[in-house]
């Protein structure tokens, strides 16, 4: 058990929205083609002149806002995305200033791929419990919209851009809230199945980088077979040391990685339709993003009863499966 409180959750889209309708214009496709495909009715794609930090950065004032809380008290920022902004310096150093944080904050990147948040929030407890922090702000953001490879019709219609933060510090072990329980699982094997090859060391202009490498590549059979087979065994490894079981639930906040992504999930954990929080249709796949966005929306919108059990979980690159249990 670690025992934090969230205070306060917060989120940004760009302000172009990008409907199913438009792309199957653009795209040469017949009505209606795009939302069956991609079971996305509207998604949100940042325009060239976006940035990803600035983002982020409004979606941490938004987490502030709502809960009547100054810049001045974050003592630490961890920024939780699945691409940078930029190779160096990492992207949260870029979020500081436009978050209106103090010169000084301290602050770093967590990256897991889609599972970025998860992690972070992880090692943001970890940290408040040390007592070596009092408030911490993790945010993520991802700009999938910059990595789409539009000749590639399985993932091409799935992304959208957006980020989410939240505002958490220590709280009492009497309190009861906090995380219950935490795991995850990488599996080498489905290394190659999820990649943007370029952008690091290993593919860059030196050693013969094509423009293709710098797009998203994924063999989506491969990724859902492999989660298939690990998934339940994972579920299980998860709930062992926790005193909550799967059925006891009350709020689950996917990855919203795909609509046969959902549905599989859905009938993996057994859980009730109404318990699963989707946002899917109006987000599209926000790669990091995306587990944050849903849990804010499940937090605003009153999905969340203080004191019940709530499941964040999901699968990213790697091939990487986390899940984590809380109560707010």
């Amino acid at each position: 058990m670690l025992p934090i409180h969230l205070l306060s959750t917060g989120k940004a889209l760009p302000a172009q929205r990008v409907t199913s309708a438009e792309l199957d214009t653009r795209l040469g496709h017949s009505a209606g083609y795009v939302r069956k495909k991609s079971g996305i009715d509207v998604r949100h794609h940042a325009t060239l002149a976006e940035y990803q930090s600035e983002l982020a950065a409004a979606a941490v004032r938004d987490a502030l806002h709502r809960a009547d809380v100054s810049a001045a008290s974050i003592d630490l920022l961890i920024s939780a995305s699945g691409v940078q902004e930029q190779a160096l310096p990492n992207t949260a150093t870029r979020i500081l200033e436009p978050a209106g944080l103090p010169a000084g904050t301290p602050a770093f990147d967590v990256n897991a791929s889609c599972l970025s948040f998860v992690t972070a929030l992880h090692v943001a407890a970890n940290l408040l419990t040390t007592g070596a922090y009092r408030r911490i702000a993790v945010v993520a953001s991802d700009l999938a919209s910059r990595g789409i490879n539009w000749n590639d019709a399985e993932t091409a219609l799935i992304f959208g851009d957006g980020a989410a933060a939240v505002i958490v510090e220590a709280a009492s072990a009497a309190s009861g809230v906090g995380i219950h329980a935490y795991r995850m699982e990488t599996y080498p094997a489905g290394k190659t199945f999820c990649e943007i090859p370029a952008g690091g060391t290993r593919r860059n202009p030196r050693t013969g980088a094509q423009p293709s490498d710098y797009l998203f590549h994924m063999d989506g059979k491969r990724v859902f077979r492999l989660a298939s087979q690990l998934m339940d065994g994972f579920l299980e490894r998860l709930f062992a040391d926790s005193r909550y079981t799967l059925r006891d639930m009350h709020v689950v906040v996917p990855h919203q990685a795909s609509h046969l992504g959902m549905q599989h999930l859905r009938k993996r954990l057994g859980v009730p339709e109404a318990a699963v929080v989707d946002i899917y249709a109006q987000h599209g796949n926000q790669v990091a993003a995306s587990i944050p966005t849903a849990l804010h929306e499940a937090v605003t919108r009153g999905r969340i009863e203080p004191g019940r059990p709530v499941l964040l979980v999901g699968t990213a690159a790697g091939l990487t499966l986390g899940g984590m249990v809380l109560t707010l």
